[in-house]
């Protein structure tokens, strides 16, 4: 039986637009009328997203329907509209090479394209140009509109820092909707954890021994959780905490950051800062601090904690610490990192080398509970374990582990099948991608035309080098796999030596296959399989 798949989509749930109901309904109505008009309603599959956006293919019923190509003898794949399947000209292109490579058309009612024939293909290129285009614009708007809302010096939402909490403050209509202003309230608790924070820190100019003094002091998170370095200095470099004064007004006007001051916004000492535009946010939770340069600074409406000379000099420390910064020297032989786990307060351990060696010619080194450490023994005091004994320990087990030498070859061989055969596999479909990618690169040279403006031209230049990066790394893998080798020869395979001649970072990987995790209880070793 053939399929017709029908994919609709939606950013936000609300009840108006273009529903994923509408976008079905229209859908349905088009593959009746232009396509078979005989097909049974078990023909059609729908598959709906709402309240995803389309920016990237991070889609559930989107993924389900990719993965269902696989299994299905699939006619064509149709939608309302160009951009509920992608805003991204490079996503865009690698589904169309996708369902290029399964003979499966692909057809936008609204827009009226259709890839089964050579037009529509170049027109849904061009148009899957525009579509970024204008999400790159919308993005852009709402970047302007969150400056502008940054004036006000209120709270726009998110996780509250550390010794705040948001409180609503007012209600304003707009559009006969109602819109909530809300602002800073402090949590006086909290606040005199931050306090602390702040005094230990310029005490010890360490955050290490300042993350020792919470740890000792029993001094827990608004999470509940031990501080850490890292949170503390995110607390530490927070400019929410400082009181705006005029100090604060000149150290980020000369630091470069975009300052707001009129007659409503003073710097008088009575409230704290609010910073917009600070943190970058990257690969779904992942936050980074932008420079600077791109903060947006204003007053704020909550009260400020730390003085404006104490922040400063605060900011000074630690840009002195990190030009200091240098790594800890980390064990390279120690095979336990990651699984080794104390039995008393069920923190890891880490291994901790000397400077001397034993009588084999290897440094010595052993392993310490990681809260003992930072604790400096206050809240846990486990024995250390002699690390080089612990690990060769471990790994004669897993050399006593046994293997029955037929299957283990067996193995081997299959393995040495799949290689070649991926290999191969790999080299076909990277050839493929890079055939349509110069199909791809040509219809995008093709729509550049005098006629558009200097805008348009420059956005399509701009995908057409996107794209010529991606040709570049495509070659770069064809190489690679073409010059890979997957010669084995079972003849002189021996388990044991096989087990032996592999480097550290393998023998680690073996051991976290093996073993759950291993436990030191100061009598004994616990290995949980």
């Amino acid at each position: 039986m053939s399929y017709y798949y029908i994919y609709s989509r939606k950013s936000k749930y609300t009840g108006k637009g273009e529903s994923v109901e509408n976008q079905i309904k229209t859908c349905k109505k088009y593959i009746l009328s232009n396509i078979n008009s005989n097909i049974d309603e078990s023909e059609i599959i729908i598959y709906e997203d709402e309240g995803f956006s389309g920016k990237n293919f991070l889609r559930p019923q989107f993924k389900k329907m990719l993965s269902d190509l696989n299994s299905h003898d699939v006619k064509c794949i149709v939608c309302y509209r160009l951009d509920r399947i992608s805003r991204n000209v490079s996503d865009f292109s690698s589904l169309i090479t996708k369902l290029d490579n399964k003979k499966i058309s692909f057809i936008s009612v609204k827009e009226q394209f259709d890839t089964s024939t050579p037009m529509g293909r170049a027109m849904m290129y061009i148009a899957s140009v525009f579509a970024q285009l204008e999400r790159e614009t919308i993005a852009e708007r709402i970047r302007d509109n969150m400056m502008m809302l940054s004036k006000s010096g209120r709270w726009l939402g998110g996780t509250c820092p550390t010794g705040f909490k948001s409180e609503k403050v007012s209600e304003v209509l707009i559009d006969g909707k109602s819109k909530y202003m809300f602002k800073l309230k402090s949590i006086p608790s909290e606040i005199k954890i931050i306090r602390t924070i702040y005094n230990k820190f310029i005490e010890t100019q360490s955050l290490t021994q300042t993350e020792t003094y919470l740890i000792q002091n029993n001094i827990l998170s608004k999470n509940n959780k031990m501080f850490t370095r890292f949170t503390i200095k995110n607390i530490l470099q927070n400019p929410v905490y400082m009181v705006a004064d005029k100090t604060a007004y000149n150290f980020f006007k000369q630091s470069g950051a975009q300052t707001y001051k009129d007659k409503n916004m003073k710097y008088n000492g009575k409230y704290g800062i609010m910073s917009y535009n600070k943190t970058l946010q990257k690969g779904g939770s992942k936050h980074y601090q932008k420079d600077i340069k791109d903060w947006i600074i204003s007053v704020g409406k909550h009260k400020g904690i730390i003085e404006s000379d104490k922040w400063i000099k605060v900011q000074k420390i630690l840009q002195i610490n990190t030009s200091k910064a240098y790594k800890k020297p980390k064990s390279n032989v120690a095979l336990l990192s990651g699984v080794l786990f104390c039995g008393l307060c069920g923190n890891y351990m880490r291994p901790k080398c000397s400077k001397r060696k034993n009588q084999d010619g290897e440094y010595i080194y052993s392993y310490i509970c990681s809260l003992k450490e930072k604790s400096r023994r206050c809240v846990c005091n486990v024995k250390n374990i002699n690390g080089n004994l612990l690990d060769k320990k471990i790994w004669q087990e897993i050399k006593n582990i046994k293997i029955q030498k037929e299957k283990f070859l067996d193995q081997i061989l299959k393995f040495k099948k799949t290689i070649l055969s991926h290999k191969e596999y790999n080299i076909t479909n990277l050839k493929r991608e890079l055939h349509n990618l110069d199909a791809n690169i040509l219809t995008l040279i093709k729509s550049i035309s005098p006629d558009n403006d200097s805008k348009t031209n420059e956005y399509i230049t701009h995908q057409i080098n996107i794209l010529n990066v991606q040709k570049s790394e495509l070659k770069q893998s064809i190489s690679l796999y073409e010059k890979s080798e997957g010669n084995i020869d079972v003849n002189k395979l021996h388990i044991k030596n096989i087990l032996d001649n592999l480097s550290i970072a393998e023998k680690r990987d073996v051991i976290k296959l093996t073993f759950k995790k291993i436990v030191w209880d100061e009598k004994k070793i616990n290995i949980v399989v």
